[in-house]
């Protein structure tokens, strides 16, 4: 695979200009596959420091993400019998949105997240926040201030940490004795069977499949009880784990999980070298759409400015072959900066001032309604292509 900057829109870098090391490097971003367990990881880990500490991205500016938090809360609540007065605690609890709606059930409720702005922000709302890395001290530190946990959560989160045993030895030793600990999680199967490409980064350094997760939890003295497939990412898992020999008997969904990852392979680099090639079509096919617009004089723009475009960028070689990034979001900035290129982000008027010819939608989960706002683009011409999952075209009528 490609390299791409460790520096993305999901945070700022406090100091820097854009011609730090951090926005001009290529990292390698390379998917390593386990021979022994079958986990799929990123070996190139930035520094959580810089990732983490000035996030700015935050949960409540996501499209369906409270209301799909509600649910979540009500289910857990419901499945686990979780009484009035419980300690919930969640990890990387951003902004504190789905904690806002333990407490509203009668929680008591606490995050940890490093980000200190942000924690900063939820703990004046109500919402207390330790402003920190999570791991086993921290763990202690909670156990002995607040008591045992009935639940522990973390959404989005363990896939961003690089080394997890303290973080699963801390869970393990604030949860209660009949606790259980929550996550949700990108699905490794869905990012290689719906080329959920964009969510690769370095952010990202766990794909997890079913079958390498509980071995994982076994080591540590502990087991997992449930699986649930949801929409959020474009395909994630909820994972219930408890304590090794814990109240609860393991759903049977934990055993289809794993027998589905063996039917398909997911543990075969055979797998991966397929996923590779067809990584390296949409690659070859873009880049050709886009040499020959510029082999006729025309521009080539970009729709969409986040961590996905920094991704995509040079996973499709196109760099150097986009003209120009539009985005709605005023607040983008006025360039995209990374290594060997500087492209500059302007307003979407941009595609009838200057009528490129092509527009790779970098935002392509969002193509419904951004077709739906240029329909003049497609009447004087224009085309937009969708990279993902598979390379299609958008003009006019279709």
């Amino acid at each position: 695979m490609a390299g791409m900057p460790i520096g993305t829109p999901n945070f700022h870098v406090p100091n820097v200009s854009v011609d730090d090391p951090v926005f001009r490097t290529a990292v390698p971003l390379e998917l390593y596959l386990c021979r022994e367990c079958g986990h799929v990881q990123i070996l190139h880990v930035g520094n959580p420091e810089i990732q983490y500490r000035h996030y700015v991205y935050t949960t409540s500016l996501s499209l369906g993400l409270r209301e799909h938090f509600a649910t979540y809360a009500d289910d857990v609540v419901r499945r686990y019998l979780v009484a009035p007065d419980s300690l919930i605690v969640e990890l990387g609890s951003n902004d504190g949105s789905l904690l806002g709606f333990f407490r509203e059930r009668g929680m008591r409720v606490l995050g940890v997240d490093p980000a200190v702005a942000i924690a900063k922000r939820a703990t004046e709302q109500g919402i207390e926040t330790i402003a920190d890395f999570f791991t086993d001290a921290v763990g202690e530190r909670i156990r002995q201030s607040k008591g045992t946990a009935s639940v522990v959560i973390a959404n989005n989160m363990i896939a961003n940490v690089d080394n997890l045993d303290p973080l699963v030895s801390g869970v393990r030793d604030v949860l209660g004795a009949d606790g259980v600990f929550i996550f949700e999680t990108q699905y490794g199967v869905d990012v290689t069977e719906k080329n959920l490409l964009d969510t690769v980064y370095h952010e990202h350094l766990s794909y997890f499949n079913v079958k390498p997760l509980t071995r994982f939890f076994a080591r540590l003295g502990m087991e997992v009880i449930d699986v649930q497939h949801i929409w959020t990412k474009g395909g994630s898992i909820r994972v219930t784990v408890q304590r090794a020999g814990g109240p609860r008997k393991a759903s049977p969904e934990v055993a289809r999980f794993i027998a589905e990852e063996d039917r398909l392979g997911v543990d075969q680099p055979s797998y991966y070298k397929a996923y590779q090639q067809k990584i390296a079509a949409i690659r070859n096919e873009l880049g050709a759409m886009a040499d020959a617009c510029r082999a006729r004089g025309q521009l080539v723009a970009g729709y969409g400015v986040s961590v996905g475009t920094t991704t995509l960028l040079p996973q499709f070689g196109l760099e150097n072959k986009v003209d120009f990034l539009v985005d709605d979001d005023p607040n983008k900035g006025s360039v995209m900066a990374g290594p060997g290129y500087d492209i500059p982000i302007l307003p979407p008027t941009a595609l009838y001032e200057r009528k490129p010819a092509l527009v790779v939608v970098f935002a392509w989960r969002y193509i419904d309604p951004i077709r739906a706002k240029h329909e003049r683009y497609f009447a004087e011409g224009g085309k937009f292509v969708v990279p993902l999952p598979a390379v299609s075209v958008v003009g006019r009528g279709n």
